[in-house]
């Protein structure tokens, strides 16, 4: 007959890993219309409607880049390379 023991001083509170999220930055650029981006980051990035493409658009000219999405790595290179593929201008992934 085998038992088994639990050390019950053990800390069972085990710290939970915290993955940094991956930025995909949309840079501005001479070369793709207004429309093309807006079009590019409603079909490829998740839940974006028009109105926040737009948005992520206008702040993409006027400021020079704009984070457009930020999850896991996997995901973000996903995305990352289909709006390269598009011809988009992108920032190299970042973390927070």
């Amino acid at each position: 007959m085998s038992s088994t023991t639990l050390d019950r001083n053990t800390n069972t509170d085990v710290a939970k890993r915290h993955y940094p999220d991956w930025k995909v930055i949309v840079l501005n650029d001479d070369v793709n219309t207004f429309e093309h981006v807006a079009i590019c980051l409603i079909r490829i990035i998740p839940n974006t409607t028009p109105e926040k493409a737009w948005e992520a658009v206008h702040h993409i000219h006027n400021n020079g880049s704009a984070t457009v999405w930020s999850g896991p790595l996997e995901q973000a290179e996903t995305y990352h390379e289909q709006l390269r593929e598009k011809g988009l201008t992108l920032a190299p992934l970042e973390t927070d």
